[in-house]
């Protein structure tokens, strides 16, 4: 964890940010009190997503194609 106050992280933010990408922290203090931190964003998964994990778990009837009753219409524009 790095601690700076905020005058070095203003002039040498650039030269820390690097520390982020190996997991360091940077805490941003105001006269030696923490007010913020920065931290590293979590990589997105690069495997592709597996499609049909719930395969047999359920059954869509042709119901849910018909069309919504109005009363439920109604509801999603805020009528009635």
């Amino acid at each position: 964890m790095i601690r700076l106050n905020i005058h070095e992280a203003k002039t040498n933010l650039s030269k820390y940010l690097n520390s982020l990408s190996s997991g360091e922290r940077i805490i941003i203090c105001k006269r030696n009190v923490p007010i913020a931190e920065i931290r590293p964003i979590d990589q997105p998964a690069t495997d592709p997503r597996p499609v049909g994990l719930a395969k047999g778990e359920f059954e869509v009837t042709d119901s849910f194609f018909e069309p919504l009753p109005d009363e439920v219409l109604d509801a999603f524009y805020g009528e009635k």
